[in-house]
C-alpha cells in the first residue's frame, strides 16, 4: 500500500493508535485450539475484580430480532455493499479490550463483541463500555467450553448463563449468539439458541487465526487476503498480534473503501 494514498490526519491517528496498542499488548484471551488441538497461550496480566455493575440510568441494550431473508446461521452479509463486520471473541485483559475498542473508534469503525459470561462476571464494566462505544454486544457462552460436545441440558445452560449476565448488566440478552470452540453451531445448538431468544447464530467467513499468535503481519495478510463485501471476520481480544494488526487492518479496509460496521448494521 502506498502511504501517499492516505490522508495525513488519518495516517497520524492510526500510527498513534498503533503505538498505544503495542504498549498495551500484554494480553490474555479466548484461546481456540490450533490445528494440533493445542490452545494458544496468550500472555496474561492480573487484574482486580470489579463489583457487579448494573444498568443504572441507561436504557436497555438492543435485543435480538429476526432479520428477514437471513438464515438461522449467518456467516456473511450482503455482497453488494462495501461493508464488513469485525467480530471479537470477548475475553482477556480488559485493558487490552479497551485498547482495541479505542483503536476502532479512532478509525470511526464499529465492531461486534461476543462476550464470555465468566469474563463479564470478572469485568462487568466492559459490557457498558462496549455499548457506549456504539458497538454490538452478544453472547459467546458462559465458560467458553466445547459446546458442540455437550448434551442438551449443559449446552442450554451455557447459552442462558451468559444471557442472564448480559440481561443483568444491560437489560438485554445481547443482539447475537456465537457458539464457543466452533465455527458453526450444530443443529442442536441452533435450536437451543433459538429457545434462549436468539433467532440467528453468528458464524463468520474470514478466520483471522489471530489466536495462533502468528504475528501482526500474518494476521493482517490473512484477513486482507480473504475479506470482501459482506464479510464477517473472527478476531479475539487478548492477543498482542491482534492489537498490533488492527491499525494496519483498518487502514487497508479504508483504502479499499470497505467500512467496518456492527453486525446489526451489516445485515440490515
Amino acid at each position: 500500500m502506498n502511504a501517499s494514498d492516505r490522508p495525513v490526519h488519518r495516517r497520524s491517528a492510526l500510527r498513534a493508535g498503533a503505538g498505544a496498542a503495542l504498549a498495551a499488548a500484554l494480553a490474555a484471551g479466548c484461546a481456540e485450539p490450533d490445528a494440533a488441538g493445542t490452545p494458544a497461550k496468550p500472555l496474561t496480566t492480573p487484574a482486580p475484580k470489579k463489583p457487579a455493575a448494573t444498568t443504572g440510568a441507561h436504557a436497555p441494550a438492543p435485543a435480538p430480532h429476526r432479520i428477514p431473508g437471513q438464515p438461522a446461521q449467518v456467516d456473511h452479509g450482503p455482497r453488494d455493499r462495501a461493508r464488513v463486520a469485525l467480530t471479537f471473541h470477548g475475553q482477556g485483559d480488559p485493558a487490552v479490550a479497551r485498547t482495541v475498542l479505542a483503536e476502532a473508534e479512532r478509525a470511526q469503525a464499529r465492531v461486534t463483541v461476543l462476550a464470555v459470561g465468566s469474563w463479564l462476571d470478572e469485568h462487568p464494566e466492559m459490557a457498558r463500555r462496549i455499548l457506549d462505544g456504539g458497538h454490538d454486544l452478544g453472547n459467546h457462552t458462559q465458560h467458553h467450553v466445547d459446546i458442540s460436545s455437550m448434551g442438551e441440558e449443559e449446552a442450554y445452560a451455557e447459552i442462558t448463563g451468559c444471557a442472564q449476565r448480559l440481561r443483568r448488566l444491560t437489560g438485554s440478552i445481547g443482539t447475537w449468539f456465537r457458539p464457543s470452540r466452533t465455527r458453526y453451531a450444530t443443529p442442536l445448538v441452533q435450536r437451543l439458541a433459538a429457545r434462549a431468544g436468539y433467532p440467528h447464530v453468528l458464524s463468520y467467513d474470514v478466520d483471522s487465526l489471530d489466536f495462533t499468535s502468528p504475528g501482526a503481519a500474518a494476521v493482517t495478510r490473512k484477513v486482507t487476503g480473504e475479506i470482501r463485501n459482506g464479510s464477517v471476520v473472527s478476531l479475539h481480544f487478548g492477543y498482542a498480534d491482534t492489537v498490533a494488526a488492527l491499525p494496519l487492518l483498518l487502514t487497508e479496509l479504508d483504502r479499499r473503501g470497505l467500512r467496518a460496521v456492527t453486525t446489526t448494521e451489516l445485515l440490515t
